[in-house]
């Protein structure tokens, strides 16, 4: 087997034991699951809304939902979560002996508390349809038909796109939500291209 092929393999047995057969601009297909479009909801400001405002937001939203059963939910966190780290600083604080090393991880300790102060409300949601034999236009109609519905529930919604889908793909495997770029394979960032064997 040539070097290519052996190379072709296992980037397809890699993504074959995660179930993604390929991530489109638009949508992840699976190699057993049907293809996925994903729409990213953000609701708007609501802490300056009503409590009225806010129920009557949420009660169409679930209109919508109940109304067309093939849609799916996907609520995710877009922010890193410090609960480990404030557990080992805690652990490292009752250990250490240093009164100065004590005070720094202290200040760790508050600073990791500033920012999940600041990001509590941190979560993201996304509504998923689950394409499996349907044809082009029956997607493109059905999509349509699900975005106008999600506009006039108040809420701001948009396709995800290729980056996004792979933000998702990444939180949901590696928690990781702080990397800027996506690799499309696994140590992309450390090859350099044009070096000897690239």
């Amino acid at each position: 087997m040539s070097k290519k092929r052996k190379e072709e393999k296992q980037k397809a047995s890699t993504r074959k034991l995660i179930g993604i057969k390929d991530i489109g601009e638009a949508s992840l297909v699976t190699y057993d699951q049907g293809e996925l479009v994903y729409f990213l909801v953000k609701p708007t400001n609501i802490s300056v809304l009503s409590e009225e405002s806010i129920s009557a937001r949420i009660y169409s939203l679930m209109t919508v939902l109940k109304g067309m059963p093939e849609i799916e939910m996907c609520a995710y966190n877009s922010r890193e979560n410090f609960d480990g780290n404030k557990r080992y600083l805690k652990k490292r604080m009752d250990e250490e002996t240093n009164y100065i090393i004590r005070q720094l991880l202290e200040k760790d300790m508050t600073h990791l508390d500033n920012i999940q102060v600041q990001t509590a409300t941190a979560r993201e949601f996304a509504v998923i349809i689950r394409f499996r034999k349907e044809n082009e236009k029956e997607k493109s109609r059905h999509i349509t038909d699900v975005a106008q519905k999600l506009r006039d529930t108040g809420f701001t919604s948009k396709i995800a796109s290729h980056e996004d889908i792979q933000k998702l793909v990444a939180v949901y495997f590696e928690q990781n939500v702080t990397q800027e770029v996506f690799e499309e394979h696994d140590g992309d960032r450390w090859v350099i291209y044009g070096d000897e064997g690239v």
